[in-house]
């Protein structure tokens, strides 16, 4: 039980369910928060008596075959699905029915919200039928291959080089709130460029397969462009958006006010140091910027969160231009700053929820409380003019929350990474506890000997900013031993790694690396996510010196307090981003780490996919993405590196790490290389690397 998810049934929020985990097996309980009720959910026995009759075989109570279910008939049945088909059950009679599977949905189509229009795509143009007639109007004609209306490309499709597409293509329109019109795309893939992946193993044959996919990298000038289009549905007449076509990477599509009347949509500009927020006029496809967001260095996607009021009139706006994630007011009409709701050295994280009536914001933040971990994340809530700022969760540990639709209750599942989980639930306004609904039993962990993480801090290379950072030890620790020291890292500066919460702690594999004998230290150093904005900007453009050094810092910090940690032992281990940390450490700091394991390393920024590469470190127009390519240090190796790659990765293409493997061989350096046959980019779980990196 280290969370409870709730399902909420009634808008209203007066009743959920969730399924939870026991030695004996699952069960689904049913939530009553007004009532402060908590049962079963249905019998479960006479459920598993009810389906073992129907299905043949034997099903136990604690064993049911789904995970979830929905109410129906006003609750007097359940539906729920086995394998690909739907059941009901009745729960008076407990008489179980297989309906059948779900009718196919076509991914081509898309249904208006009165029911009236279905939207369609075929032969690269946008149609739309009359539902109660089927008759069809065609909207446009002009469409081509890879310059069509109305459909996206996933980032990670892959294109089998050898044999004719097969997938339909999947619409992407959104339709107005009264069904009169609806705005979409047009994506111009012409110039596309593409990556490749060779697979040698395939599933049938002996001949490789060759897979492409389109991919933009840092600096490319032939790119995907994307132009929005409004079609007034019953008029049949489009009304092009007048935004200028915008590489596909940066920005997401236009979203509907209420009223019908008008769009707003969130404009980035390449390089990330602007982004506008743009309120389209459905009539014309006129434009008006209401807000804009400018920085010397970046405006960071993943720390912006937005809430536009129902009316239209107001939007709440997350932004760091006083140096911290705070919440803005904004007048949508004006594009003026109505108050900076939240202010102070904390860190917005999210808006959790609005009450628009009575002008209340809850939110999520961390860092406000100066005698807790900055990282943890609490609930709060504050007036819409930045007065009576109340914490919500006051307890000292890491706070996952779930609001009800109408916001009256929330549950709370909270942990340490050295306190077990609890969710209870409470009450919105007040944050006032109801019922504790949960709480982990971790007996059996601890009777295996498992040691509880340590959290620690350290100062950082300034001398003055607190790092903080987690060490493990093996459940057979003896501090009269010295131990290896293993840092796991992983410094992509749009997060942080070290886990503030027991499930994240304990699902990891930094434990059991951990049991095999050593000490493994995880760390957050300058230039990592959620501090402030100057903490966070060491990273621009440095994404190669945000690792090693703090790391090291804090690893000869925990020696002097812990002589048990041999640094004349040190490995380093990561993968993705942080498999480049693992070869860059290695490389830069020879005299330290004396082994690495880098597992789908995107060894030279220039070889990533565009938007991520061009937000930490800018376009490639300098010198820094040479100076930062681990490709550019292969001479200095000097201790052990393995690289792994799996030959179907299309997050980080598995090229990455054959050209560091062959920037060391033509360096004359040692090295083991593993490439995974038929695995993308997670490796995790794959039991040949996990042994041969143990």
């Amino acid at each position: 039980n280290l969370r409870v998810n709730p399902n909420w049934i009634d808008e209203d929020g007066s009743r959920f369910w969730y399924r939870i985990r026991t030695r004996q097996g699952e069960k689904f309980i049913l939530v009553n928060p007004e009532k402060k009720a908590q049962k079963p959910a249905f019998d479960h026995t006479q459920l598993a008596i009810s389906l073992s009759k129907a299905m043949g075989k034997t099903v136990k109570p604690l064993e049911l075959p789904f995970e979830r279910f929905e109410y129906i008939e006003e609750g007097k049945a359940i539906k729920f699905k086995i394998e690909k088909d739907n059941w009901t059950c009745n729960l008076k009679t407990y008489e179980c029915k297989k309906i059948g599977p779900d009718e196919p949905k076509d991914p081509s189509e898309s249904e208006s919200p009165n029911g009236k229009w279905t939207a369609f795509v075929k032969d690269f143009n946008l149609f739309v039928r009359l539902k109660a007639t089927g008759e069809e109007f065609q909207l446009t004609t002009d469409g081509e291959d890879k310059y069509d209306y109305a459909t996206t490309l996933s980032w990670y499709k892959l294109f089998n080089e050898s044999q004719p597409e097969k997938d339909k293509p999947r619409i992407s329109v959104r339709w107005s709130p009264d069904s009169r019109r609806l705005v979409t795309l047009r994506s111009d893939r012409r110039k596309a460029k593409k990556l490749y992946l060779y697979q040698s193993m395939p599933e049938k044959g002996y001949r490789a397969g060759v897979y492409s996919y389109e991919r933009a990298l840092p600096g490319d000038k032939e790119l995907t462009m994307t132009e929005h289009v409004i079609f007034d549905v019953e008029a049949k007449k489009m009304i092009p958006v007048e935004l200028e076509p915008y590489a596909s990477h940066l920005s997401g599509n236009p979203r509907w006010f209420k009223d019908s009347k008008r769009l707003y949509f969130t404009k980035t500009y390449r390089g990330y140091q602007a982004v506008d927020l743009v309120e389209i006029d459905a009539a014309t496809g006129k434009t008006r910027v209401i807000l804009e967001e400018r920085s010397t260095t970046n405006v960071d996607p993943t720390m912006m969160d937005m809430h536009m009021a129902e009316d239209g009139t107001e939007v709440l706006w997350t932004s760091e231009r006083d140096g911290w994630n705070h919440i803005y007011l904004f007048d949508v009409k004006t594009g003026e700053l109505k108050t900076q709701v939240t202010k102070g050295e904390f860190v917005v994280r999210s808006i959790a929820h609005v009450d628009e009536k009575a002008r209340v914001i809850y939110f999520i933040a961390s860092g406000r409380r100066q005698d807790r971990d900055p990282y943890l994340r609490h609930l709060y809530r504050v007036n819409f003019d930045g007065t009576e700022l109340i914490l919500l969760t006051p307890e000292a540990a890491e706070h996952e929350v779930r609001f009800s639709p109408d916001g009256k209750f929330f549950i709370d599942n909270y942990s340490r990474v050295d306190l077990a989980p609890r969710s209870v639930l409470c009450r919105g306004y007040t944050g006032k506890a109801i019922k504790t609904l949960e709480e982990a039993d971790i007996s059996d962990l601890l009777a295996t000997g498992w040691k509880w993480p340590e959290p620690f801090t350290v100062k950082a290379r300034d001398g003055e900013t607190d790092i903080y950072g987690l060490i493990y030890r093996p459940s057979n620790f003896d501090p009269e031993k010295k131990y290896p020291v293993i840092d796991a890292s992983y410094t992509g500066p749009h997060t942080f790694r070290t886990p503030k919460s027991f499930y994240k702690a304990y699902r990891n594999s930094d434990q059991p690396i951990a049991e095999l004998g050593f000490i493994v230290i995880t760390i957050d150093g300058l230039g990592t996510a959620m501090r402030s904005k100057k903490f966070h900007d060491f990273s621009y453009k440095n994404l190669g010196d945000i690792g090693a050094k703090d790391h090291i810092i804090a690893m000869r910090r925990m020696a002097e307090r812990y002589p048990y940690m041999d640094l004349t032992r040190v490995g380093i281990c990561g993968h993705s981003a942080g498999g480049y940390d693992a070869a860059h450490a290695l490389l830069t700091h020879p005299e330290f780490y004396k082994v690495a394991v880098s597992s789908a390393g995107n060894h030279d920024h220039r070889m990533a996919k565009a938007w991520w590469p061009e937000l930490w470190m800018g376009l490639p127009d300098g010198t820094h993405y040479d100076e930062q390519s681990n490709l550019t240090l292969a001479g200095n190796l000097q201790g052990k590196l393995l690289l792994v790659h799996g030959d179907m990765d299309n997050n980080v293409n598995p090229a990455c790490s054959l050209r560091l493997a062959g920037e060391l061989i033509k360096a004359n350096k040692d090295f083991d290389l593993l490439i995974i046959p038929n695995r993308r980019h997670g490796l995790s779980d794959h039991p040949y690397f996990i042994r041969v990196r143990w």
